[in-house]
């Protein structure tokens, strides 16, 4: 089973979320000036790089500062160019470099049936195939290889690895996830 990612992807990257969903999904982060005209070399951080192509607005930075895009594609699998409007020299290109790229939520690509992005799983109930409940997520860790859930049942913390082993069904509209634990996981 695969989930959308839509956050960074470096290794060991903790994401701290709260229970209202973002108003941001990040998709990109900027690794430097392209060319002469202002142009951004961005990382692709989104399981959707085709949505380069048809992006008309994006976020940069902490604050959200919005930009106009003029163009955007993808270079390869891994990055993208992405031309804003407002940035016209290497140099106010250079000032955006190590700045995420988000696009609003409400722009997100549609996912397909049995998908869902990360943030939908903070707040689900954890519970086993047995039915006990181990808590609630309330974060999401990157480790590269895959994604590990942050579980809290109010005295302990569990990581769950998000894998087809271990997570069996997400189901946002119950607000639950169903797991079946490997040895070792829970004491």
């Amino acid at each position: 089973m695969n989930w959308a990612k839509q956050f960074p992807t470096s290794s060991f990257l903790l994401h701290t979320f709260t229970m209202q969903p973002p108003r941001y999904l990040i998709i990109g982060r900027v690794l430097k000036p392209l060319g002469v005209r202002g142009e951004l070399k961005v990382e692709i951080l989104t399981e959707f790089p085709e949505r380069f192509a048809s992006l008309r607005q994006v976020f940069l930075g902490d604050d959200a500062k919005s930009f106009t895009v003029e163009s955007a594609r993808a270079l390869d699998a891994h990055t993208a160019r992405l031309k804003l409007v407002g940035i016209d020299t290497p140099e106010a290109a250079a000032t955006l470099r190590h700045q995420l790229v988000y696009v609003a939520r409400e722009d997100a690509v549609p996912l397909p049936p049995n998908r869902v992005y990360l943030y939908q799983t903070i707040g689900l109930r954890v519970k086993t195939t047995d039915g006990i409940v181990l808590g609630q997520v309330t974060d999401v860790l990157d480790t590269r290889a895959n994604d590990v859930y942050i579980v809290h049942d109010g005295t302990r913390e569990i990581l769950l690895p998000a894998i087809p082993q271990v997570i069996k069904e997400i189901n946002v509209e119950r607000g639950e996830m169903i797991v079946e634990l490997m040895d070792g996981l829970v004491e």
